[in-house]
């Protein structure tokens, strides 16, 4: 099936919390993947990490990344919003407050830290499967 206004709804039901997933990178042929907290919003996932990780290394040397969580897979475009405290990203950081409330403020996250920022990932392709269904963008 292709990709239809159902298919975003599944997505918004299932990935518009907090969810852990699958984020894969690649520098050079050396792919790596790890676990992050993600949620989707407005058509794209967001992640909160430090800017100066291994990951955002690798997402400058190449921004096409994947993404993997719940009988769900995609490729997008990762790009850094900046700081979580910029005043551009106010909304969206009330919101991922409100997703993440669980843990966000465990100690985990310097937001006084310029350096902890929002990433985006726009969704450039995917599979998203439901209850025998395949969808495909």
């Amino acid at each position: 099936m292709n990709w239809n206004e159902e298919a975003e709804q599944i997505l918004q039901e299932r990935f518009g919390g907090d969810n852990e997933m699958a984020l894969a990178t690649c520098r050079g042929n050396v792919p790596s993947v790890r676990t992050v907290n993600a949620t989707y919003w407005e058509g794209s996932f967001y992640i909160i990490t430090y800017g100066l990780s291994r990951k955002m290394e690798e997402i400058r040397d190449n921004p096409t990344v994947a993404l993997s969580g719940e009988w769900f897979t995609c490729h997008g475009t990762a790009e850094s919003l900046g700081w979580f405290g910029r005043e551009e990203n106010k909304a969206l950081a009330a919101h991922l407050r409100q997703v993440f409330a669980s843990w966000i403020d465990n100690g985990h996250n310097d937001f006084s830290d310029e350096n902890t920022i929002i990433l985006q990932v726009r969704v450039t392709d995917a599979v998203l499967l439901s209850h025998g269904r395949r969808f495909e963008k």
